[in-house]
Parts: C-alpha cells; structure tokens; sequence
C-alpha cells in the first residue's frame, strides 16, 4: 500500500517511483491535483503588449485571481513581450491600468517585483537559449537555416486540395535546410558563417499525447498533426512555446489558464515539459471557453464592437500608430465591480439562481469546475443590466467621482458635493451607465437650453398661465421650500381654479426640466430652490 498525505491510500501494483507520470495519471488521475495541492498555489496571466485589453482577458485576469485568492496563492502578471514586431508602445502601461480600474492586483509584476523577476520576458531574453540548446542536444529539437523564401517555396511546392496549408512538419523537414538533413560540418560551417537560424522542436510521429483539463477533462492530441514549432527565432528571441514553458518552470506556476484557442498548442507544451525533465513540476491546466458573439456564432471581435455599437476592451485604448481611438466599459460608463461581475457569469454560475457577485463572494464560490466547456455569448444588454444594478448597490460616494469628472468634462464645475449627492440619490434608478447621470440630472445645475414646447403647446390655455403666475406668487410665501408642502400648495391652487392637477404637471415637468423625464418635479423644484423654479417658469411662459 502506498499511502498520500493522510487520507488517501492506493493499491499499486508497482512502485510508483518506477512508472512514468502519464501512467501514474492513467492509473490515479487525481494524483496531478494531489501535487499542485501540496504546493502554495502559484497563478499568471501573460498578456503581449500589442493592444487593447479584450474582455477575454479580462475574464482570464478574472479567474486566476479568483482561483489565487481562494486557495491563498500568488497572482503573477507576466508580459510576454517576445516578439517584438508586434510590441505597441503604451500596451504594457495599459494592461497594468486596466487591472487597477478593476482592482485585480497582482501580487508579483514588473511594477511590484517579487522573488522571481524580472517579469518581462525581454528582460529574460538570456534564459531561453540554453533551454533550446539542451533539447537540440538531446535529439528533441534541431537548427533550422531555411530562408522566408524557402519556406515559401515549401509552401507552394507542397501545397495540394488536401492540404492546401502544407506545414514545416515530421514529414516535410525532410526537404528542407536544418540539422536533420545536413551533415556535421555543414552544419558547422553555417552557424560558424553566423548564417541566421531557428530552433524548432522535433515533434515525434504517430505517437498520442494526454492532458487533464481542470475543465474538459481527458484531451487527447495525435502528435503527427503538430508541425515543428519554432522555440528561439534567430534573433535570439523565444517563441511563446518556449517561453511559456521555461517561465512557468522558473517561476514555480502551479496553475495554467489560458484561453481554449491555445488547446492545440497544448501537445507541443507537455512535450517541451517532459523533454526539459520537468514533467513532474508542470502545472495544472484549464482552457477557458471563448466569448462568443452575440449570434453566438465565432469569437467576439473588436471588429462586431464597432458594428454593433459596444465595447470590448476594459478601457479605452487609442492605438499610437494609428490614432484610432477604442472605447472601453469604463469611458463608456460602466462601474469596475459591474464589469467585473459581468464577466465572472460569461461561462460561470454557482450552481445557484444568483447573480449579483461581490469580489469576496466572487473568491469564496469560485471553482473551476462550474466553468462551463461551451462559448458564452456576449450579451451587452445584460452587461448594462449589471451596472444598472450595481448603481442603485453601491453607496452614492463609491462613483460620485467618477460621475463628478463627466459633468466637469462638460463644462459644468460642482461646487457642492451635499447637492449632487441628493441629486444623484434621487437619479440612481434611470441611470443605467453612469454617462446616464448626465442627461439624468443636468437640468439642476443649469436650465436647459430649450423645452419641448410643442408638447404642451396644443393644449394651452390663459387659464393655465394665470394659474402658474399665481403659483409663482404662492410659492414664493411658503415658508418649507421641500418637495411636499410644494406638491400639496400646487393642487390645492390647481383646485381652487378649477384645473386637474394632471393637466398643469406635464407642463411644469417641461418647464424645469426641457422634456417628458425625470424624477419627481416636486423634488426637483425643491433641489433647484425657490428663485431657479420661479425663472425658469417665467421663461416658459414667455414661449407659450
């Protein structure tokens, strides 16, 4: 009997010292949890700097988090900056923004440290190459001195109906230029010419590779679909297979979530994993299920934000070659806790109806067992449906400030918070974004520039303009400017004239406010105070 910790025991018909990881896991498949459980939990995300920050990595961000905080791991922001074509001055200082703006904080960064930085991968560059060299050694990967000419030449001698993509693989490397085919001194004489070359990994032919999903379970891959995947490209640079592998060794990762898109590259990973010597250290993966469109039909895309009229990046992000200016959920008026919540339910619940989430509700529930294995489609009215809900949640001084820079954006300065918190108290439950406090609640720091006169227009009387020249009168004695005793003075003069009440409300709504919205007009005639009722009533009637 062999005994694990102190609650499980298994019949092994050989030592387990003595069988390999994949059979030890055909035979246990809870062992690989058992080993990441007796280890602190370590997580990261490892976004490129190439641009905005998609929801989808947002909800990675999200999950790691989660996972870390629950089980009392680490956090890990990696940038994976290793191809450098593709780098976009700013991307980097974005992504960090983007995790402050939703508070999810990673314990260990370029910004923070931690004891295994650096936490760039270009700043790591001098790691990788003694990894890739080790494989070359050990007969598991080999130079490459093809040119981008041969190599498209490749393509186009080899392409057929069937295989209309031809790839650099087990069987074509067999034409072409590397290690595999030239002899020793040949070899030699290239690399002693510094003719520019790749490393790319010798995928095995015809063999079967295993991965447990913490989502998906069992995945199986057939090595003879995988090409040869560059590891160090000649400019001395990794590739993410390489890269990826090496740093989650170094950096002691437990955990690995990522989205589903890289599941075929999972068998080039695991290989590297073993050939490195490094299988028992790998961690425990989870391939997250795409955010779909909202037809559910393929990836959501940057591209079906502009068409449709949303957001898909966490913040706004202005490309600095182009100029062009994306807008993101906070600029367009989403709360942090909102947005986070939203993409918590995108491909998770709890099992429950529930679906209001605060972050330490969000950390105490979460398991990567309820994340479901299908897409989940993007629905941005129920995304404003979250922040709505989260408005009327949260305190008014949560996002007083943030409501405060719109209207001085605008051109309107606050001079006392007192006011626009009562104003926004009394506003809350219209307001879906928080762009909406605007057009909700302009009207009582400043008239409106015009009323909808016209509404009211057809029904006008002289009855109904002495009756609001008397009220200006009457308002004008009552010693409780509030919201009550203003409603009852108004009906008990509309019945003293012999007016419904209902038939001069509409009008005074227009009045104060320009339209047919708002909250109660006696509140607002109480907030704007007695000389702003009386003016701009006089102005209206001057329309009339």
């Amino acid at each position: 009997m062999k005994e694990l910790g102190c609650s499980f025991k298994i019949a092994t018909s050989a030592p387990l010292s003595k069988t390999s990881k994949t059979e030890r896991e055909n035979r246990f498949p809870f062992l690989p949890y058992l080993y990441t459980m007796s280890k602190k939990v370590r997580v990261r995300f490892a976004p490129s700097p190439t641009g905005g920050l998609h929801v989808g990595g947002m909800r990675t961000v999200l999950f790691n988090y989660l996972f870390a905080k629950q089980q009392g791991g680490d956090f890990v922001l990696r940038i994976e900056d290793t191809d450098q074509n593709r780098y976009v001055p700013g991307a980097e200082e974005y992504i960090m923004e983007c995790l402050q703006w939703c508070n999810l904080l990673p314990d260990e960064s370029p910004y923070n440290g931690g004891a295994y930085a650096p936490y760039r991968q270009s700043e790591r560059k001098a790691l990788y190459k003694q990894y890739a060299e080790q494989l070359v050694q050990g007969g598991q990967a080999y130079y490459a001195f093809d040119t981008p000419e041969e190599l498209e030449e490749m393509r186009t001698r080899y392409r057929t109906a069937d295989n209309p993509q031809p790839q650099y693989n087990h069987i074509l490397r067999e034409q072409m230029r590397n290690s595999l085919t030239l002899g020793d001194d040949e070899v030699n004489r290239l690399m002693g010419e510094e003719m520019p070359y790749v490393i790319r990994i010798k995928m095995p032919a015809g063999e079967q590779v295993q991965l447990t999903d913490m989502i998906r379970g069992e995945v199986h891959f057939s090595t003879s679909e995988v090409d040869d995947k560059v590891l160090l490209k000649a400019d001395g640079m990794p590739t993410y297979h390489l890269a990826v592998v090496v740093d989650d060794y170094l950096m002691k990762i437990t955990h690995a979530f990522r989205g589903e898109e890289w599941l075929p590259s999972s068998p080039v990973h695991i290989l590297l994993w073993k050939y490195l010597g490094w299988e028992e250290a790998m961690p425990q993966w989870a391939h997250l299920p795409l955010i779909l469109k909202p037809d559910g039909h393929g990836k959501l895309s940057k591209r079906d934000g502009d068409r449709l009229g949303f957001p898909v990046f966490a913040m706004d992000w202005k490309d600095p070659r182009t100029e062009e200016l994306t807008r993101g959920f906070k600029e367009r008026g989403f709360l942090p806790e909102a947005f986070v919540n939203m993409l918590a339910m995108l491909g998770w619940n709890d099992g429950t109806a529930q679906e209001i989430f605060t972050i330490e509700e969000l950390v105490s529930r979460f398991s990567m067992e309820r994340v479901h294995k299908g897409g989940a489609k993007f629905d941005y009215e129920k995304a404003k449906w979250f922040n709505h809900e989260w408005i009327k949640k949260l305190p008014v001084e949560n996002w007083l400030p943030a409501v405060k820079k719109i209207y001085e954006e605008k051109g309107v300065m606050i001079a006392d918070d007192n006011k626009f918190i009562r104003v926004l108290e009394l506003i809350r439950e219209r307001a879906t974004l928080l762009s909406d406090f605007w057009e909700q609640g302009v009207f009582f720091f400043q008239a409106p520039a015009s009323i909808d006169a016209a509404s009211i227009q057809s029904k006008w009387t002289e009855g109904k303009t002495a009756f609001f020249n008397a009220f200006i009168a009457l308002a004008d004695q009552l010693p409780d400017w509030s919201a009550a005793p203003l409603e009852a003075a108004f009906k008990e003069l509309a019945a003293s004239q012999n007016i419904k009440a209902g038939e001069v409300l509409l009008p005074l709504r227009i009045m104060l406010v320009g339209g047919k919205f708002g909250p109660g007009v006696f509140d607002i005639a109480a907030i704007i105070g007695k000389e702003e009722t009386a003016g701009r009533i006089r102005h209206a009637l001057q329309l009339l």
